[in-house]
Formats: structure tokens, sequence, C-alpha cells
């Protein structure tokens, strides 16, 4: 593998690897005021949520690589403690990068790129309209990483008001994947859209411990039509199906087809049962894969 000392590489060098391998990164676009008055909108995709009780986001507008100097959100918040984190979606994302632009510190970003500004209920910056969640927030600590280029610095926010567009929610009153439809930034130009096949699902295991990895039958880790997926799958079942169980479900349908027709070759039909398995797990059906599996 290819080795990086981030001692040894250009910031801008680091920087790129970075962004093209942690990612999609989601976007927070950071209404801010300064002691003026005047508003400033950019998008940080150094962001997440790293609590709920207290509810914190936290986001970082680095240091400028090429220059060493700092965003006009980290002045701001360092003069009027408090950010709005609005959240990105499709519609708008064109309308965001506009705002990244580095405009000067009088120019409204709101009015560059035509979001609209509306008041919030408890902080000073506006939220943006057109976002379909809107957090406002307190800043309650700024912790700089480090006084270079490239340099980030975490700004910490509790959540004192959540504001979400009723458009974007499901007949349960919880927000909808699709019709929220965020995008995450990647490295380079590049985006992705949290949405229609873009969106997968992946089981939270239950409160039974699973059997693991290393509890499987060395011909089942060592196929060549499973994948890590389909074993990280097979790994969550509490207990192996009973004998009585595999046996009863070999005894009809598609394996006992496949066991009738290779009864000759034993590799050809351990082969044409792990396939199976492998399409049996694409659906998320594990225990009838585990009796194809064991039924050899």
């Amino acid at each position: 593998m290819l080795k990086i000392d981030p001692k040894e590489v250009s910031t801008g060098k680091l920087h790129a690897y970075m962004l093209s391998s942690v990612m999609p990164r989601p976007i927070a676009f950071a209404s801010t005021i300064d002691k003026d008055g005047k508003p400033n909108l950019a998008p940080f995709s150094f962001f997440n949520a790293f609590s709920s009780n207290p509810p914190t986001l936290i986001f970082s507008p680095a240091r400028r690589v090429k220059d060493n100097t700092i965003k006009h959100t980290l002045e701001n918040v360092r003069d009027v403690a408090e950010v709005v984190v609005n959240v990105v979606s499709y519609k708008m994302v064109h309308q965001t990068s506009l705002a990244s632009m580095e405009y000067e510190k009088e120019v409204n970003e709101f009015e560059k790129a035509g979001f609209t500004a509306i008041e919030s209920k408890i902080v000073k910056p506006f939220r943006v309209k057109e976002s379909p969640v809107q957090f406002e927030c307190m800043v309650k600590e700024v912790i700089e990483l480090g006084t270079e280029g490239g340099a980030g610095n975490l700004i910490v926010c509790e959540i004192v008001m959540m504001h979400i567009n009723e458009e974007i929610l499901d007949e349960d009153g919880k927000i909808d994947m699709n019709k929220i439809d965020l995008v995450g930034r990647m490295g380079g130009n590049n985006y992705s859209r949290a949405s229609g096949a873009a969106v997968f699902q992946v089981m939270k295991p239950g409160l039974n411990i699973g059997i693991g990895f290393d509890q499987m039958p060395a011909e089942i880790q060592s196929s060549s039509f499973l994948t890590g997926n389909d074993l990280g799958k097979l790994g969550q079942i509490e207990k192996l199906p009973s004998n009585g169980d595999i046996e009863e479900y070999s005894s009809a349908g598609r394996v006992n087809e496949l066991k009738e027709k290779y009864q000759s070759d034993k590799q050809a039909l351990e082969d044409q049962l792990h396939q199976l398995a492998h399409e049996m797990l694409e659906e998320d059906k594990v225990e009838e894969a585990w009796k194809v599996l064991l039924s050899s």
C-alpha cells in the first residue's frame, strides 16, 4: 500500500488525500453575523453531529492553505457566539457552491447566492429558508487545532432550536430520506446525493449476540461466492438452524433440485449452493441462506 507520512508531504497534497478518503461528508451551511450585524453565509464539509444531550454540532472552518488566513465565519463567531447551521439539499447545492466563493467581508452571500434570509427565533444570525432543516445554535467553544495553513478550528455548537420543513416528513412524522434529498461533499468537484438508489439499509444488530465470523465453517469463510457483506450478515444470526430445519428445507425446492443435478460433483454442488445463498443474502434472507449453505 502507498504510505503517506503527513510530515513528508505538502499540506495541500495531504488535504486532497484526506478529502478523497473521508467521504461523503455532510455540509454545514453556516449563517453568522459580525459585531455590526452584517450577515455571512458559507458551507463547511468538516462537519457532523456529536451529541444529542446536550444536542451538539461541530464544524470546522480551516485556515486557508494558500495564505494561512481565516474565514469570515470564524471571525464572526468570535464576535457573536451564535450560528445557524442549515443542511444542504440537492435542489440548492449549486447555489450553496456559489455562496462558497471568496467574497469580500461586506458582501451578503444571501443576496449573492439568491437565498432567502429569515429571522431566527432565538439567535441573531438568519436562517436559510430554502434549507429543509435549520439548527439555531449557541457557540459553546472554539478549539484551535493549529496556527498554520490547513489547521482546523472546531466550532462547538449547542442546538437551541431546530426547524424542519414539514414537506420532508413521512406519514409517521419522521424525516424521509428521499424527501430531504441531502448531498454530501467528496473529493475535488464531486458530491454525492443521499436519496433514491444511493440509499440502502444495513440492519442494526439486535440485543442478541451473533455467532460472528470466527464461528462459521471454514468453507463458508473462504467461499469465492460470498462477499464480506454476505459474511457480515451471516455472522449476525444468534444460532444456526437445527439439523431438522436444514433437512426439511433442503428436501424440496431449489436446493433439492441442485442436489439431484450435481449429486456426483460435490464441488459443483457447493458452488451452486453458495451462489444461491449469495442471492438470498442480497434479499436479506439470512436464515434461509444459512439453511442453503449447511444443506451440503
